[in-house]
């Protein structure tokens, strides 16, 4: 059984952690959704990533803060372009 204590420390590390979502242009296929939710959870910081086909988009959280041209530059080298 989990005490009031380990409930209040679970839950400020989950609320800590930030949802972000970037566009991608260039995706038209299943196997470029893998390649870019590979890339994207190549980077440390970065968790539960979900890409998006008809959307044209990543969602994913951020466990640490990560630079937004980190996650550019890892979007461009699996051949798309963010948005």
């Amino acid at each position: 059984m989990m005490g009031w204590l380990e409930r209040t420390i679970r839950r400020s590390t989950k609320e800590r952690r930030a949802m972000k979502t970037v566009k991608i242009r260039g995706m038209s296929c299943m196997h470029c959704v893998k390649a870019v939710a590979k890339a994207l959870s190549e980077i440390d910081g970065v968790t539960d990533v979900r890409v998006d086909l008809s959307a044209g988009e990543a969602t994913f959280e951020e466990a640490t803060p990560v630079d937004i041209e980190v996650i550019r530059e890892k979007i461009k080298k699996a051949g798309y372009e963010p948005g």
